[in-house]
């Protein structure tokens, strides 16, 4: 899309103030001071573009772009599909959602379309169409933003109709799909496609593999609307570029496959900074694991399209950034590889629920209050380090992270139904390898693990066989690979696997699983080192499940913990098998933060991954590489020294390595 500069600016929503000719004015003026150079317009326009059914006023729109372009302000231009009329709700009855209880919603909010209807795609189209004949050729526009969130999903009676052809097309007969969900527990054998309904509270509950075909058949219909939309335009543009903005660990739509679709990622990030229950560096690394999600979904550089300059309002509580933490977040975007810094919203809106959402702009207008001043300091850094602008990030560590694992999780009854705990068992891998400076990507069970030195797979509950295949060749050929409880157990149906478990996978790890034990919450087993083992891990507690495994009796793993209470005391809690010219470790729980820090502090070394900074860095400071750029962040609220440069409280430096020396760029 673009390689010269890092995009800076945000939502923009003219429309609520055409009847403010000097606002608009203002508009402009204070873009150039905050060094916006990008703006996203016509989100939630349609009311305003298409006032009356087949009456489109286009004009407004395009005054609004080219007195931005002749301000040196591009347009990221939005399809307005998320947010349909009134007069279109109450006029056809069929474009809203029916919900899981099979009530028809009333005209309210937004994101609430039913993707299937034919109208409401008849009428997308159009309103496309005219954006795209207007606006197609325009060197303003430099990307297309189809809807706005999406998410959600319709029990109509079109949709309906649908998943039973998506079942078709995916089983070919009943006999299959029977065999599939195991339908025949408790009777529920289906004989003819009509008796088939999507899960619903006073309806069909117990076929998990309804549960987890209903979720893939909805993430399918996102990715089908998204590309009906794309193609809309694509038909009248030909070199258009299109992105839809994701969001943060989102359920409903599978990310890898939607991937393929998009041009460019780009999501909406809100923290929830100065939480209590954690500290700063804790969400600064749960929001790069996000990050580099995204990164990783097209392997490319990303956009961040919303975040908020100040605040939100829709948390629990509404808390400010404090002085340092708008530019610390800016710039670990930027290094994990996003090419923007965007916020939602540029001028605070007079009503409505988003009223008190932070913006650059507020209702006082100033430019001394401190969300304007410290945007325009993002601004003005990002055109000093405008040179990562399309730089890449290396290959060092993989994560699985599967949707349709995590659906299967989530809708599996047992071992613990207090909560499985999915993206905390992630967060506790990646914690530890982003600490300690390692590039992370998150992959699909589809993905190539070519490039890699590990490989983490984190509760694979669902195992597809040929990415068991592939793991095993990995670690043949001289990867290292972690492999945690939980995995392994069922296929891509939710069956479970008959034989020995994890599936696939009990050779490359040089073990089986016997048992699995729930814990309550609180609850924990006692694990200690083995003397002599390879690898030296600390003591530690197992906790959420505890899994017992039987070695293997021809070529057994090495315990490197094992437990030390309960009636499974001394099975391996923790094993390393080497198999061919790599390594496989196994983790039978979930451990406490420096059991992770000592694994993957020894692991990175074995698979030779090297660390971001060249040198240890004080507790706090992240170190983030990104091309030839380093970037030290500084998560405490003291000042911090890192490689010669003086960090000030939630600061941030950015070097470049040229011929092995570094020059500081901010």
């Amino acid at each position: 899309m673009q390689t010269q500069r890092l995009l800076h600016g945000g939502d923009y929503n003219p429309e609520q103030w055409l009847d403010r000719p000097d606002i608009l004015k203002q508009d402009l003026e204070l873009m150039k001071k905050a060094h916006v150079n990008v703006v996203t317009l016509g989100v939630f326009s349609w009311s305003t573009l298409e006032p009356e059914e087949g009456v489109y006023q286009l004009d407004w729109l395009a005054d609004i772009i080219h007195a931005l372009y002749q301000n040196g302000i591009s347009t990221i231009l939005a399809t307005p599909s998320a947010a349909r009329p009134a007069w279109m709700a109450h006029k056809y009855p069929e474009v809203r959602r029916v919900r899981a209880d099979r009530v028809r919603e009333l005209y309210r909010r937004r994101q609430n379309y039913c993707y299937t209807s034919p109208l409401f795609r008849e009428k997308v189209r159009a309103i496309d169409q005219q954006l795209a004949r207007r606006f197609g050729g325009d060197p303003a526009v430099i990307l297309w933003h189809i809807s706005n969130e999406m998410g959600g999903d319709c029990h109509c009676p079109l949709c309906q109709a649908e998943f039973r052809r998506w079942l078709k097309a995916r089983y070919g007969s009943l006999e299959a799909l029977n065999k599939a969900w195991n339908a025949r527990f408790w009777s529920h054998d289906i004989t003819d496609w009509d008796q088939i309904e999507s899960p619903a509270p006073q309806g069909e509950d117990c076929l998990q593999g309804l549960t987890l075909d209903w979720k893939r058949f909805v993430s399918d219909r996102h990715i089908d609307f998204f590309r009906f939309e794309r193609d809309t335009i694509h038909a009248i543009v030909p070199d258009a570029k299109f992105t839809a903005n994701l969001m943060y660990r989102f359920h409903d739509i599978d990310y890898h496959k939607l991937a393929r679709e998009l041009d460019v990622v780009s999501w909406d990030n809100y923290p929830t900074w100065h939480k209590s229950t954690e500290t700063v560096e804790q969400t600064a690394l749960d929001t790069a694991l996000m990050h580099d999600l995204f990164y990783s979904l097209k392997g490319q550089p990303f956009l961040l399209m919303e975040s908020s300059p100040s605040f939100t309002n829709w948390q629990p509580v509404s808390k400010q950034k404090k002085p340092g933490i708008a530019m610390l977040s800016a710039l670990q975007a930027v290094a994990h590889g996003s090419d923007s810094v965007c916020y939602f919203q540029w001028r605070a809106s007079r009503g409505g629920e988003e009223k008190f959402h932070g913006a650059v702009v507020g209702h006082d207008g100033r430019t001394d209050a401190r969300p304007f001043q410290e945007t325009a300091q993002v601004g003005a850094a990002l055109e000093q380090i405008a040179v990562a602008a399309g730089m890449p990030r290396a290959k060092q560590a993989a994560i699985v992270h599967d949707w349709s694992n995590m659906w299967a999780i989530e809708g599996s009854a047992g071992p613990r139904n207090a909560g499985m705990g999915y993206w905390k068992e992630l967060a506790c891998h990646y914690n530890a390898l982003a600490q300690a400076g390692i590039t992370v990507d998150f992959i699909g069970q589809d993905s190539a693990l070519d490039g890699y030195g590990l490989v983490v797979a984190p509760m694979l509950y669902l195992l597809q066989e040929d990415f068991a295949a592939r793991l095993c060749d990995f670690v043949r050929n001289g990867g290292t690979a972690v492999v945690t409880y939980w995995s392994g157990v069922v296929n891509e149906s939710d069956l479970c696997w008959l034989g020995d478990t994890p599936h696939g996978l009990t050779e490359l790890l040089g073990l089986r699983r016997t048992e699995i034990d729930g814990m309550y919450d609180g609850e924990y087993r006692r694990c200690l080192p083995v003397y002599g083992a390879p690898v030296t891990l600390p003591a530690t507690q197992g906790s959420v499940l505890c899994e017992v495994a039987a070695l293997s009796d021809t070529d057994p793993a090495l315990p490197l913990l094992t437990y030390e209470e309960d009636y499974f005391a001394g099975a391996p809690a923790a094993a390393v098998h080497t198999y061919g010219q790599g390594r496989a470790y196994y983790l039978a729980s979930r451990f406490t933060p420096d059991f992770y820090t000592t694994l993957y502090t020894a692991l990175a070394a074995e698979a030779h991954l090297t660390p971001a900074s060249p040198e240890p860095l004080p507790q706090g400071v992240l170190g983030v590489r990104r091309g030839a750029l380093l970037f030290l962040q500084n998560c405490n609220d003291t000042p911090a020294e890192a490689l010669g440069c003086s960090l000030p409280r939630y600061g941030t430096a950015v070097l470049r390595e040229e011929n092995g020396r570094w020059t500081r760029l901010l």
